[in-house]
């Protein structure tokens, strides 16, 4: 999409898309395919900037580009061994956010190596300060759209497991579409995982919660790992609908015959994005998918 340079045109903030790949060109991008996150600003300042300054070169991968700065270029392939120094399981981590969950994750597993991707370089610095505080070797990053990780850069069968924790809920149903999970992304993910490998998923929006429960129900690919477990009243949906804990309307009889939530995940520890869901008085989805095959 081109805009005319005579007069500089402002976009309603409903209407700006994410610069990463396809979508940079094409708006009908989410009519098809999911991106990750929503780009924000670069800029780095303080002890980010300047952790950056000394750990990207070692910590930060940067793949080929093919269009813009978080796209990856045809024809690359991470190699593990080579990056990491040794073979050892892969958990990739999508949407890492500030990095709380991976650096805590990394600290007390130092015998496997984990991988976040992040299209926003300030969270991916404030990863940077984490590893160096903690001295992790066993962790990178990639600025770059997740499907385009898994479909170009990460080989097939590659990582143990594949976290996606409080992706952007896109609320409006308008915006549904550009949701990460949604049924063209699940074959991204079984190519990257080993046979047997999980992908782990939690959110603190019901709606988005449903539609991850449908997607993955749906697939051949994938088992629930937790199969009608905390339906009925034990479920957070029975709760929210219930209460009218969200902006849907209050239904008194509704009830979560289904279920299928998994514990809440004891590796993910509470980030700050998280306690601000649960003292807003949201309540926490969790689902753990295996791949079958």
């Amino acid at each position: 999409m081109k805009f005319a340079t005579l007069k500089p045109m402002s976009i309603p903030p409903e209407r700006k898309l994410p610069v990463t790949g396809r979508a940079v060109e094409d708006p009908s991008f989410y009519q098809n395919e999911p991106v990750s996150f929503v780009r924000r600003g670069n800029r780095l300042q303080g002890r980010r900037a300047d952790a950056w300054e000394r750990t990207a070169h070692k910590y930060i991968i940067e793949p080929p580009r093919k269009r813009t700065n978080t796209s990856v270029a045809d024809g690359y392939e991470f190699d593990q061994a080579a990056v990491y120094g040794r073979k050892a399981p892969l958990i990739v981590e999508i949407g890492s956010g500030l990095g709380e969950a991976m650096s805590h994750a990394a600290s007390g597993n130092r015998d496997t190596d984990f991988l976040a991707v992040e299209v926003y370089r300030p969270g991916l610095a404030a990863l940077m300060v984490r590893v160096e505080n903690n001295e992790l070797t066993n962790v990178r990053a990639v600025q770059a759209n997740a499907p385009e990780v898994l479909d170009l850069m990460l080989p097939e069968a590659s990582a143990e497991e594949i976290w996606i924790f409080f992706s952007d809920p896109w609320h409006k149903i308008r915006h549904h579409k550009r949701r990460l999970i949604k049924d063209t992304f699940v074959p991204k993910l079984e190519r990257v995982l080993v046979p047997g490998g999980v992908v782990r998923l939690a959110t603190d929006w019901s709606n988005y919660a449903e539609q991850m429960r449908e997607v993955f129900d749906a697939s051949e690919a994938f088992t629930n790992l937790h199969p009608g477990e905390r339906a009925g009243e034990a479920s957070n949906l029975t709760k929210v609908r219930r209460f009218g804990l969200e902006k849907d309307e209050k239904d008194p009889e509704f009830i979560d015959e289904r279920g299928g939530w998994a514990p809440r995940f004891e590796g993910r520890t509470l980030t700050g994005f998280e306690g601000k869901a649960l003292r807003a008085g949201r309540l926490i989805f969790d689902l753990a998918y295996r791949k079958t095959a």
